[in-house]
């Protein structure tokens, strides 16, 4: 018995024992028989021993690992509770395997009719079984990590660890780690990108200062033609490392939303007039729309002009030679109150559209990914770098807007920019 219990059968034998003296001397005030008084007192301390009796049977059924079977919960209602609203999931199990507990969370992952059942029919990973395993029977905790590749895949770190004392408990507690496996694989990804991005241009620059070196070093027309591919790729590599160095100040300062007060009017004009020259020698006309009665957004002039800069010159690279960019504005009511979040005010609305050749349904979603190209000669070619939309999605995200792409093959692309009106 634990020393708990003891302290508790002797609060019932000295309530038994009160409850006798009491019923003693009532029935010497009253009169009445010790005799009755004293059978009064035993019976008192009999119920108060039955109930201590049915509790620990109670507590023993609950907590058994084969033999039990009791529907009731062995949990107080206060811990389970607790337990229950934990974000990491947690699985109770007795010394045997037998799980006697699963919180919301694990539910989610092991599914709902799991109590009562071996851990080995409910988890199918064999590293966190073998755990489980050594830890119930060591009682050394243990951590791993396993993956789940299905349906989607997610990756969790095990925590397991026992109870010391009988009745002998394992817990199971899962930290999800898929956010972070993600962002790893995109950093590895971001860098092996940017690094063939600059390799390309940089090995052309180094063959063809060797050409320059060698044979090609008393040819004129050569040394011409090498000096402009120079420039060329030069001109890409400078472009590249300007994007990613104003693509990593922008998501430096994403979660700090700009204060300013901005003429957005202003802002597509002044982009538009800096992009003129470029639509030209694309046979591309610009095409601006009425602008009466637009507010003033909430924003930070500079980065949107570089916004509006990249929707433009992404218009006028995949436009048809001959064709249009619009761009309308538009004031709409803001999206309405939500759980966890506030009605907005007013928004001011920006669509660039082009009459190009549109793009696939399938790549629509991807765009704004870094590096990602629909068509990566012509990109290339075009003198892209592959970040211009990813620069776009953040800065929209820093100014609390909203992107919208929306774009059919062979009737070109609407990107339509979504801010809020400063008051």
């Amino acid at each position: 018995m634990e020393p708990f219990d003891l302290w508790r059968a002797a609060a019932f034998a000295l309530a038994g024992a009160a409850a006798a003296l009491l019923a003693v001397a009532c029935s010497a005030w009253l009169g009445g028989s010790g005799h009755t008084a004293w059978l009064f007192g035993t019976g008192a301390a009999a119920a108060g021993a039955a109930l201590f009796a049915r509790e620990r049977m109670y507590r023993a059924r609950s907590l058994a690992g084969a033999g039990g079977g009791a529907s009731e919960p062995f949990l107080p209602p206060l811990a389970r509770e607790v337990f229950e609203r934990l974000p990491d999931p947690l699985m109770l199990m007795d010394r045997s395997g037998r799980v006697l507990f699963t919180n919301r969370a694990m539910r989610a992952v092991v599914g709902t009719e799991v109590t009562r059942k071996h851990v080995s029919a409910v988890l199918r990973t064999p590293s966190v079984l073998q755990a489980i395993a050594r830890t119930a029977e060591s009682g050394e905790p243990a951590a791993i990590e396993f993956m789940f590749p299905v349906p989607l895949e997610r990756h969790f770190q095990a925590y397991v660890m026992r109870t010391g004392d009988a009745p002998t408990v394992t817990a199971l507690l899962l930290h999800d780690l898929t956010a972070v496996k993600r962002a790893e694989q995109a950093r590895t990804d971001f860098i092996a990108n940017a690094s063939h991005e600059l390799r390309t241009p940089l090995a052309a620059v180094t063959g063809f200062i060797e050409t320059l070196k060698g044979h090609a070093k008393d040819d004129p027309a050569a040394r011409e033609k090498f000096l402009d591919i120079m420039s060329v790729e030069t001109g890409r590599m400078r472009r590249l490392i300007d994007d990613l160095l104003s693509l990593t100040r922008i998501e430096q300062n994403e979660h700090v939303p700009p204060a300013g007060r901005v003429d957005i009017v202003s802002v597509v004009k002044d982009a538009a007039a800096a992009l003129g020259p470029l639509a030209e020698a694309d046979q591309v006309s610009i095409v601006i729309g009425r602008a009466e009665d637009i507010p003033a957004v909430v924003g930070e002039r500079d980065e949107l002009i570089q916004l509006f800069q990249n929707l433009i010159h992404n218009a006028s690279k995949y436009g048809k030679p001959g064709g249009h960019i619009w761009i309308d504005f538009a004031k709409v009511p803001g999206p309405a109150a939500g759980p966890g979040r506030r009605a907005a005010g007013t928004m001011v609305t920006v669509a660039v559209r082009d009459d190009g050749e549109g793009i696939p349904r399938e790549a629509v979603p991807r765009l704004t990914e870094r590096f990602y190209r629909v068509d990566v000669k012509r990109s290339r070619e075009r003198g892209g770098t592959g970040l211009g939309l990813a620069i776009v999605k953040h800065i929209v995200n820093r100014h609390q807007g909203r992107l919208e792409i929306a774009s059919e093959p062979g009737k070109g692309s609407t990107f339509k920019v979504s801010l809020p009106a400063a008051a």
